[in-house]
């Protein structure tokens, strides 16, 4: 299966942060959610593989190719939606694309009407006037309407109303039918990738700690819930991290069917949220409460 990214052994050191080691790879033709708390290196991970920053040392390569010879030819094959307006605001839609347009070799005018009037973008505002929502939808149609490949997205449903997020949400999914297309899509708000990622990639503290299909987390983590007479330096070993109050503990395990064998119907097993993943990942150990 062909990798459209692929970081390999990245080290990138700035403002007392580090990315360490980092080794992760896009698969073509799926939809990878990309997580982590704030400060966990997405935003940078993003930036390096967008050739804004350069790493120290380690590999990057899109589309099988590296920035240093070939970085036009990537650029041509990307569309990039950011959280951030990178619009001029006293312009128009129409007025951007003018400017926008001349860049692309595969840009198609059919394929940008499409997309404005399937959003419903008003063409003759000023970007200034248009709501985030809008702002976003206008990303999209520029990045769709040079026939992107590659579609990174950082942060695009952060400060959306749900039922607007539900929208681009659709329209992503829809957009992955015919399988020409990779989205690479950075959030924390984990619940918007339940509807539409084939991946999860992970990285805390800058460093990766997984790379998974979605159903195979569903199949391999699990919290659990019991009384404290249960947990012993043997089975304490099972847990990601073990959260104890008086009356009993919950916890986080990445063997969901060997501590079901465990323990049986002495526990409470339920399904773990990406961020219960997240946050238990995050504190290791014990947690009192």
């Amino acid at each position: 299966m062909e990798n459209i990214i692929e970081l390999q052994h990245i080290n990138k050191s700035f403002n007392g942060f580090q990315v360490k080691d980092l080794s992760i790879a896009v698969k073509k033709g799926y939809v990878t959610g990309f997580i982590g708390g704030n400060g966990a290196g997405k935003s940078t991970t993003i930036k390096l593989i967008m050739n804004l920053l350069q790493q120290d040392s380690g590999s990057i390569s899109i589309f099988g190719m590296n920035y240093m010879q070939h970085e036009k030819e990537i650029k041509q094959r990307i569309g990039f939606v950011y959280d951030e307006n990178i619009f001029y605001e006293n312009l128009t839609l129409k007025e951007m694309k003018k400017i926008i347009q001349p860049a692309y070799k595969n840009w198609d005018d059919k394929a940008f009407q499409y997309f404005v009037d399937q959003f419903e973008m008003p063409l003759n505002k000023k970007m200034k006037t248009l709501s985030k929502g809008m702002k976003m939808k206008a990303s999209l149609t520029f990045a769709l309407a040079h026939h992107a490949e590659l579609i990174i997205m950082d942060e695009p449903t952060s400060g959306l109303d749900p039922i607007f997020r539900r929208e681009l949400l659709n329209i992503l999914h829809d957009l992955m039918q015919n399988g020409d297309k990779t989205i690479f899509f950075s959030t924390h708000i984990t619940t918007d990738l339940d509807r539409i990622a084939d991946y999860i990639t992970f990285i805390q503290n800058g460093k990766h700690m997984f790379t998974k299909e979605f159903y195979k987390i569903e199949e391999e983590y699990v919290i659990v819930k019991g009384t404290l007479d249960l947990l012993d330096r043997e089975t304490e070993q099972e847990f990601v991290a073990i959260r104890k109050t008086n009356s009993g503990f919950e916890a986080l395990t990445a063997h969901k069917n060997r501590v079901a064998n465990l323990f049986g119907d002495t526990v409470i097993l339920e399904k773990p949220t990406l961020e219960d993943i997240m946050y238990y990942s995050k504190k290791g150990g014990e947690l009192y409460v």
